[in-house]
């Protein structure tokens, strides 16, 4: 009795995807599936749930066969997946996104809503996944929307359960809850494969971890005995530091002052409701806070792409509270949005493109109302060495990159030039290891340079290693301050969840 993709091979126009890859997770088994982007992880797990149809392969369910590019026979086979994003509909209940598709019914068809609390509340005290079947979805924290999810994949009666980056959006004390159902799905049968790009929880919750390399399997580690070094050089195919190394702070004058700031999101709720914070020059200022939480309000205000509601953004002392994004941006402004593709780049457009799609309008690029080409593309190719972005050639559409790859290019534009102020939201969301050592470290050798950095992650490990001064939002206020080298994540968890020594 086991789940066996068996010689997996994947190929798309430009990419051999897997490459007669072979996994095997045997009921009990916790899997981590790990590597680079563009390693073929997501492909292979789409190849299991029905997603894609193999060039090449087998999928093979506990002896049988499995039906191949069809979603519901790999349901019907057993195998469930809860994605990075959840699938939920906000304005549902718990009970009602579980069934759907699902309903159970009563006389005249009509949906038999006391069997739905049911099962939702079966599954619940089965797994110890505490939820209430009649809150609405867009009322409960991220961590029970997570469990909602889970439910969602039992009640259809999953063996083999795909987790992908399950972690990226919950507080340290979610993770140690849902290690908790983790290892209860585990106990009770469950298969389980953890896609994960943070090694520690690799190491902590699987019985076993496989690397993918390059479309193909390149490896296995034993997290008893690996570390995260071992299993980083792994992915990757060279020692990787993940260490950020930084000296003291000794942080200059203010170059960014948020007053009393207050910003309404596009319900028009106040978002960010009376923030105040200064960032130095010399110093990097982060703030933690679970997704959500006026962080990302907060960012479009100060960069001039949402309009505040009160309060005021003073940069080197001036006024910039109603400069539109261009202007800010001449003022020295580096700005690393947190959705790359949706706000950092154009897909369709060439690597050269985007790299000056933020400065094409001035010299050296723009001769009036002509563009040189040929020191656009002079300059991008030097970025694209400089920065170790590795792409085949500066005029192929920027789509083609792997994501950490597609965020160096909007690092590179973005930090070449003089700047007196970065502002980096999420800046290795989605990042392999390797991609996210060279960010980390650019993210600091701007602050030695004397730039005034900002940095908004949800990633608390990420925060917590490169920042100075560490601010955690919730609700749209600032629920707290800490000293990074001095606070344990237990202190600054529990501010993200509003429970903090400022919130009681």
């Amino acid at each position: 009795m086991a789940l066996e993709l068996r010689g997996i091979t994947k190929q798309f126009p430009t990419v051999l995807a897997n490459d007669d890859v072979n996994l095997t997770v045997e009921p009990g088994e916790i899997v981590a599936l790990l590597g680079e982007n563009g390693a073929g992880k997501t492909t292979l797990m789409n190849v299991l749930f029905g997603l894609y149809s193999p060039d090449a392969g087998e999928v093979v369910i506990d002896g049988e066969p499995l039906e191949l590019g069809s979603p519901g026979a790999s349901i019907e086979a057993g195998v469930g997946m809860v994605h990075q994003h959840f699938m939920l509909v906000p304005v549902f209940t718990v009970a009602e996104n579980v069934i759907l598709g699902l309903e159970p019914l009563k006389s005249l068809d009509w949906i038999d809503r006391s069997a739905a609390r049911r099962m939702v509340l079966d599954i619940s005290e089965r797994f110890n996944l505490a939820v209430d079947p009649d809150a609405m979805v867009e009322d409960i924290p991220v961590g029970v929307q997570q469990r909602v999810e889970i439910i969602k994949v039992l009640v259809r009666d999953a063996r083999y359960i795909i987790f992908d980056e399950p972690t990226a959006a919950l507080t340290p004390q979610e993770v140690d809850e849902f290690f908790s159902i983790v290892r209860g799905l585990k106990e009770d049968g469950k298969g389980l494969i953890f896609i994960s790009h943070k090694l520690n929880e690799a190491l902590e919750v699987a019985d076993r971890i496989v690397v993918l390399r390059d479309g193909k399997t390149v490896g296995e580690a034993d997290p008893k005995v690996a570390t995260e070094g071992q299993v980083a050089e792994l992915m990757v195919g060279r020692p990787v530091d993940l260490v950020v190394h930084k000296e003291r702070a000794d942080p200059g004058d203010v170059v960014l002052s948020v007053r009393n700031l207050v910003v309404l999101d596009d319900r028009d709720h106040a978002a960010v409701d009376g923030v105040s914070l200064e960032v130095r020059a010399g110093e990097i200022v982060g703030v933690a806070g679970v997704q959500g939480n006026g962080q990302t309000e907060l960012v479009e205000s100060i960069t001039g792409i949402r309009p505040s509601l009160a309060g005021k953004v003073f940069l080197a002392g001036e006024d910039v509270t109603f400069e539109d994004p261009r202007d800010i941006h001449r003022r020295g402004i580096a700005h690393v949005p947190e959705d790359r593709q949706e706000a950092g780049l154009i897909l369709d457009f060439t690597v050269a493109e985007n790299m000056v799609l933020d400065s094409y309008y001035d010299r050296p690029f723009s001769r009036g109302i002509l563009m040189d080409w040929g020191v656009a593309t002079e300059s991008s190719q030097r970025l694209v060495d400089e920065y170790d972005v590795k792409t085949t050639r500066v005029d192929v559409p920027v789509s083609t990159l792997s994501g950490g790859n597609q965020q160096k290019v909007i690092v590179a534009r973005e930090f070449d030039r003089e700047v007196k102020l970065v502002i980096a939201a999420q800046p290795t969301r989605g990042v392999d290891v390797g991609s996210i050592e060279y960010i980390h470290s650019r993210i600091v050798q701007e602050r030695d340079e004397g730039a005034a950095v900002l940095i908004v992650s949800s990633e608390l490990d990420e925060v917590i290693a490169l920042s100075d001064r560490l601010l955690v939002m919730f609700k749209g206020k600032i629920a707290g301050e800490f000293d990074p080298a001095a606070a344990t994540t237990t202190e600054i968890g529990l501010a993200m969840l509003g429970s903090g020594p400022d919130n009681d």
